[in-house]
């Protein structure tokens, strides 16, 4: 290679050009996804950023253009070509001078200091030890994944993982007849909790007016949580990469073990903590989209929801020897058949609701065609709903009568039910605790009356007294002449309330999937091979541990390289414009009409440090109790701290004209701080200026997403329908 190589390839890997995968880009008003080399229109930077494909452009008449409910002229749009391509960044050895990727180096752009930091390559690094002119630095110089903080649940899921590699290992060495330590395993693995924070979904409107006389909850708080994997391969710590391609004793990949085994793990600790159940949707991700880690290898395969869901049910069978699942069945056969002796209603306001779940969405447009339908026919006194009903439908779903919103409901449940039943599979219901045949109740205190000679038949304390009463006839098993013992069994050891003993971990990149997934597209932080994985997670950590330090990186707007931290100079009156130091040194003084400031070096910034970690939190989270007090506050001369500071940056938004998007430093600080406040907002009614309308954007964008998903689902299943039809031709 060395022979191959010219003076311009990297020392390293001897390759001279090599780009990042380019960020996919949405269009804000319909959502669709711009395709390589086509163009668009673009307005704003950063988080504000609008893009609009040619269809909408077109479509828009006149000279201003819809972006989430806002008129922007036509005129302030930039026309671009979606061709932009990113070299990878260099880094030169202070020692010999040669070049190298900094991905090769595994060099932290972030910590170059104005390009002041000392670099000493690796090939340098190796002579000065052998020569003992340097010694290396110990393990505990930089922070990694042990360094974060150890949750209840992540030690739960560790000490299990390891528990279980053990016996696995133990095994494969029994079968091979070799000793333990001849057996490759999976090691230097940590588990970390990096997110742990309480959010609130609000039930979707349509819905919710259907059973807003049932007094159906108008929100569902819940505990968001997010777990990495880390493994120290060739001694760098990569999230959840891989894992060595070796068999386990079972057969499967023991990568597949390792995995499953994490979410047995979490299941488990779900169980302990009083938890009933467990759901599943079994949904690969898009063509082209990224889950979670951004930018795969091109020889990784996107499952199959049938692959992924035998993945799932594989698991899952793990778990149920282990008498950690009492039963698996899914969603369809749960809640939209009466089968058996189920007597439980078949309504919608039984199905689990989760935020970007498919059957939420799916039942809002489905609603939304059933009123125009109605209303299209309002000439009919019965009324469409009510007339596709029939009494045979009625007595099927346990309900008594038409009244109120139930035909709606049933209605919904017909239409939902059409739609999710040629996927029912992928929709897996997972029961931690054993279900009453009756009630589909899960049991958690009391006894279950279990059936002497019917293996899945049991029921509740309360079911077993209604079971008392009844004639013979309807007494299990149903219409058969014979009566079947039921015996109780004490349900014991499920605690009384779910509570998470576990302290609130807030992270600005782990907020939501979405959040992760731009942290890595915005710096070019790709999973597609092993060395950028490397590097990839290195900045993760970094960011990790460095909440404070800025999350993107930006660009020169003279050669539109990337500028190092603290190295460049930025505009304080235009948005998003700077300069790295040569173009300053060269024209960026010159030629740009207003004053310059320098960037702030890494000196500055709070270094690998817990103490000022945590009093950046502190005072985040005043600051942003101080945004609600100053929001709510009607004193004149009010004694909170700082509240008249807070007053005034509100009645500097409402005058300013240049705003964040013109580069207003003062309404920047301001909008940084209401998006963190909406992100955790869970008032309805928030008095905080502009809360309402980030959480709506936060919202739609949130929704696009799940549209594009539900779409892709259901083009997936046409495709399915028409290989069966040809098939069967």
């Amino acid at each position: 290679m060395e022979n191959l190589m010219s003076e311009n390839s990297c020392q390293l890997c001897a390759v001279e050009k090599l780009a990042f995968e380019p960020p996919p880009i949405y269009c804000t008003p319909c959502g669709v996804r711009i395709k390589r080399n086509a163009m668009y229109y673009t307005v704003g930077g950063g988080e504000t950023r609008s893009y609009f494909c040619i269809p909408c452009y077109n479509e828009s008449r006149g000279d201003t253009i819809l972006s989430e409910g806002t008129s922007i002229l036509k005129a302030r749009l930039e026309k671009k070509k979606n061709d932009e391509e990113t070299e990878e960044w260099w880094v030169q050895c202070d020692k010999c001078e040669a070049w190298q990727h900094q991905i090769c180096a595994l060099f932290n752009g972030r910590r170059n200091d104005g390009g002041q930091a000392e670099y000493t390559c690796p090939n340098c690094y190796i002579i000065e030890l052998e020569q003992n002119e340097r010694k290396p630095l110990p393990q505990s110089a930089v922070l990694g994944a042990k360094d974060l903080p150890r949750t209840n649940l992540s030690d739960h899921i560790e000490q299990r993982l390891f528990k279980r590699l053990k016996q696995e290992r133990t095994e494969r060495a029994r079968v091979q007849g070799k000793s333990y330590d001849e057996i490759p395993t999976a090691e230097s693995l940590v588990v970390r909790v990096v997110s742990s924070v309480e959010k609130k979904l609000e039930v979707k409107s349509r819905f919710l007016e259907i059973f807003r006389e049932d007094n159906f909850p108008t929100e569902f708080p819940y505990k968001s949580k997010v777990v990495l994997m880390f493994q120290k391969i060739e001694g760098v710590e990569v999230c959840l990469f891989g894992i060595p391609d070796i068999k386990s004793a079972n057969g499967e990949a023991l990568r597949t073990f390792v995995y499953h085994e994490i979410l047995i793990s979490y299941l488990e600790y779900c169980k302990l903590r009083g938890f009933t159940s467990c759901y599943i949707w079994a949904c690969p991700p898009l063509k082209g989209e990224d889950y979670i880690l951004y930018c795969h290898p091109e020889i990784q395969k996107t499952p199959k929801s049938d692959k992924l869901r035998e993945w799932y049910l594989a698991m899952l069978r793990k778990a149920a020897k282990e008498g950690i699942v009492a039963e698996t069945t899914n969603l369809y056969d749960l809640f939209f058949l009466q089968s058996g002796e189920c007597r439980a209603k078949v309504t919608a306001a039984r199905l689990p609701y989760f935020d970007g779940d498919y059957w939420p969405g799916a039942a809002e447009d489905i609603i939304y065609q059933m009123s125009q339908e109605d209303d299209g026919r309002k000439g009919n006194k019965k009324g469409i709903i009510k007339k596709t009903i029939t009494k045979r439908a009625l007595k099927a779903s346990g309900q008594s009568d038409l009244s109120g919103n139930t035909s709606k409901d049933l209605l919904l449940m017909d239409k939902l039910g059409e739609t999710i039943h040629p996927m029912k599979e992928d929709f897996i219901m997972v029961h931690l605790q054993h279900s009453c045949t009756h009630c589909c109740t899960l049991m958690v205190t009391g006894n279950r009356w279990v059936c002497s000679l019917c293996k899945d038949f049991q029921l509740c304390d309360g079911c077993y007294e209604a079971e008392q009463k009844r004639e013979d006839r309807e007494r299990h098993p149903v219409n058969q002449k014979d009566k079947h013992k039921l015996y109780p069994d004490e349900i014991a050891d499920i605690p009384a309330d779910t509570k998470d003993r576990d302290e609130i971990l807030e992270s600005e990149f782990f907020d939501t999937r979405q959040a992760f997934l731009s942290l890595c597209q915005g710096n070019h932080y790709q999973y597609d091979t092993l060395r950028r994985a490397k590097h990839s997670s290195m900045m993760v950590l970094y960011h990790l541990h460095n909440p404070t330090a800025p999350a993107f990186v930006t660009t020169c707007n003279a050669c539109h390289l990337d500028i190092e931290s603290g190295q460049g100079w930025r505009c304080e009156v235009c948005p998003d414009y700077d300069v790295c130091n040569t173009c300053y040194s060269k024209e960026g003084c010159v030629n740009h009409p207003h004053k310059l400031t320098n960037h702030p070096s890494l000196a500055d910034q709070n270094a690998q440090n817990k103490e000022a970690r945590q009093l950046r939190v502190l005072q985040l989270r005043k600051m942003l109790d101080l945004l609600v007090h100053a929001s709510q506050c009607r004193a004149t001369h009010c004694q909170y701290p700082n509240c008249r500071k807070v007053k005034g940056l509100f009645r500097h938004g409402l005058r300013c004209k240049v705003r964040a998007a013109g580069g207003c430093v003062l309404c920047k600080k301001m909008w940084y701080l209401l998006q963190l406040h909406a992100r955790a907002c869970k008032e309805s009614n928030c008095d905080v200026p502009r809360c309402g309308d980030l959480k709506e954007h936060l919202r739609r964008l949130q929704q696009q997403s799940d549209s594009r998903r539900r779409a892709a689902v259901m083009e997936m299943m046409r495709q399915r329908a028409a290989e069966v039809a040809g098939t069967s031709g």
